[in-house]
């Protein structure tokens, strides 16, 4: 892993850590200058796409989509896998390794109204599952308000079939 890849890590796993420690109602009251009573942006953050396994072969392919009203500087994709994935495999420029079954990746900014460019996860799974469990969430968005969280959080069930099942 390149410097500037476990630079970036290092990045996201620390906002990631300060976002989710820091509870439900992040933002709530204060805002992101740490200013009382200052506005929070409100971004609908959406990910879809499709997941596949085939011997040993497990892809996802994605898209994040922002449905406003707030447009998102950059925003976190965090990917879990239940399958033990090959080590040393290769991943787009966007995104990195987050652990052994975890990978992140940024969307990059998105307007409201917007939508990332597809990002592709060609995988080897370790052996021959004979299905993967793929869930798929917002590790970061900014910190932003989203009142529609079901539309970023899923839960896919692929089994072996070489079928593409849709989030």
């Amino acid at each position: 892993m390149g410097v500037k890849r476990k630079a970036l890590l290092v990045a996201v796993v620390a906002v990631a850590a300060v976002v989710m420690g820091a509870g439900p109602g992040v933002g709530a009251g204060v805002g992101t200058a740490g200013v009382r009573g200052a506005v929070v942006p409100e971004a609908d953050l959406a990910h879809h796409g499709h997941v596949s396994l085939w011997s040993e072969q497990l892809t996802v392919r994605f898209e994040s989509e922002n449905h406003g009203p707030s447009a998102l500087a950059d925003a976190t994709v965090r990917l879990t896998f239940s399958v033990a994935v090959a080590a040393g495999q290769s991943l787009p420029a966007n995104c990195l390794w987050g652990g052994d079954r975890m990978v992140l990746c940024r969307t990059g900014q998105l307007r409201a109204g917007g939508r990332s460019p597809e990002t592709a996860l060609d995988l080897k799974a370790t052996g021959r599952p004979v299905e993967a469990v793929v869930q798929i969430d917002t590790a970061w968005n900014g910190g932003a308000s989203d009142s529609n969280p079901e539309n970023h959080r899923h839960r896919v069930l692929a089994p072996a079939t070489g079928d593409p099942y849709a989030f």
